[in-house]
């Protein structure tokens, strides 16, 4: 039986998420396989499948290289966010390159180890800053574009349970950062007395967070709520990401919802 990692830790091991990156990636590799790279991605606008392909293996490239280095301050983005970074590449070659990409920073990581230091984009308040954030922010990267891929090309999106826990956990680590609550000017307050939100993934687990206090703060289990979110695991990770997700529904406080989303989701539009 796994063991259950306590609130604010991952619950994979170092080892499963460099498993993942390569696993995750070969099934993106698959979904796109002889698929037209000038389809439309609806989930990211502006982008085709093409784009996507690119800006996941460029994610991949960066962070190997952020590890390798052990770098201590922001690195260059571009190979990430630039359109024209690998516009040499032949579409055909993409899936091929994907791997590749993903097997190398598996390798790096692994070699790092998942404590050493190096520069993440992450609250240092909230998240340690060492390449185990990488490995498992990298896991996720990878899985919800696959999403996107798998929902252009047709492909069947699955994901095992605790991939998908640990993924909304991840989120909700992320929604305590201070961009994600504090106040903004023409924007209604998020925070406040007897304010909380509840999710509920059934068997898979529940998830209560808190809104009253000077910070958002979450927990596993369940509570009072302003506003509840229930659905499948796989759908409430994607619900979270603004992601097509049919099988999620809500009961209570919706305004308070779409302003939570709309504020946690800050850096999806980065």
């Amino acid at each position: 039986m796994r063991h259950r990692a306590a609130e604010g830790e991952a619950l994979l091991t170092f080892e499963e998420y460099c498993d993942a990156i390569v696993a995750q990636t070969d099934l993106l590799a698959r979904h796109v396989k002889g698929a037209d790279s000038t389809a439309t991605v609806p989930t990211c606008p502006g982008w085709n499948l093409g784009r996507l392909l690119r800006h996941v293996g460029g994610d991949h490239r960066w962070a190997e290289d952020i590890v390798r280095t052990r770098a201590t301050a922001p690195v260059d983005d571009g190979m990430v966010n630039d359109p024209a970074a690998y516009a040499h590449l032949d579409d055909t070659a993409l899936g091929d390159w994907l791997v590749d990409g993903a097997t190398k920073l598996a390798g790096t990581l692994r070699a790092a180890g998942p404590d050493v230091p190096v520069w993440t984009p992450a609250d240092e308040q909230l998240v340690r800053q060492t390449a185990m954030f990488w490995a498992r922010r990298m896991t996720y990267e990878t899985l919800l574009h696959r999403a996107d891929a798998a929902l252009v090309t047709g492909a069947d999106f699955t994901v095992g349970e605790a991939l998908a826990v640990d993924a909304v956990e991840e989120w909700l680590e992320f929604s305590t950062v201070p961009e994600a609550y504090e106040p903004l000017p023409g924007v209604p307050e998020l925070l406040g007395p007897g304010r909380a939100l509840g999710f509920d993934a059934g068997a898979a687990g529940q998830w209560l967070l808190d809104l009253g206090a000077e910070r958002p703060v979450w927990r596993r289990g369940t509570g009072a709520a302003a506003v509840n979110v229930r659905g499948p695991v796989t759908d409430l990770l994607l619900f979270l990401y603004a992601r097509p997700a049919p099988g999620v529904g809500t009961h209570g406080d919706t305004e308070l919802l779409e302003l939570w989303l709309k504020r946690t989701r800050f850096w999806l539009e980065a």
